[in-house]
């Protein structure tokens, strides 16, 4: 049974988002194991194409649950790849689309500048679904946006 959240520390939200993720027993978020599964088969790929990357794993709330950097990758792709993929968690799409709907004269033009500039709107963030639902994301970066890409959905498919 859950302790009230003043009890332990926490803020009520914390403690009701738990109990909300959690559906007929199933975790409707991605654990710590979906995290190193994700990141494990994006690393495979990124080794196939030659280029090192960031990959990043957020969960249902948008909060990083795990990160690696491989041998050579671009420290400053390290923020990008995070905020690739609490992007695609938060709009739940993936930001190359939501890129393409970012562009002058189109409905999201300017979204990059909301969230405090987190919003990421090039490709390599790709959403995480269990049973139709959306409860995590990875992001990656490190290569040209194709290839961010292919790593990224590399990942993703063994979510």
């Amino acid at each position: 049974m859950p302790q009230p959240a003043a009890s332990v520390g926490l803020s009520m939200p914390v403690v009701l988002l738990r109990r909300m993720s959690i559906t007929k027993g199933t975790v409707m978020s991605v654990t710590l194991e979906d995290a190193r599964r994700v990141i494990a088969a994006a690393e495979k790929r990124a080794d196939e194409i030659g280029q090192p990357m960031n990959i990043a794993v957020v969960d249902s709330g948008g909060n990083l649950v795990a990160h690696v950097r491989q041998d050579g990758a671009w420290i400053g792709s390290v923020n990008i790849s995070i905020n690739k993929a609490w992007t695609s968690k938060a709009f739940d799409i993936q930001t190359k689309d939501l890129g393409d709907n970012a562009q002058p004269n189109q409905q999201f033009y300017g979204i990059h500048a909301t969230n405090g500039g987190k919003v990421a709107i090039f490709a390599g963030g790709v959403p995480l679904s269990r049973d139709g639902v959306v409860v995590g994301a990875v992001g990656v970066s490190g290569g040209s946006g194709e290839q961010d890409q292919t790593v990224a959905e590399a990942g993703a498919d063994a979510f």
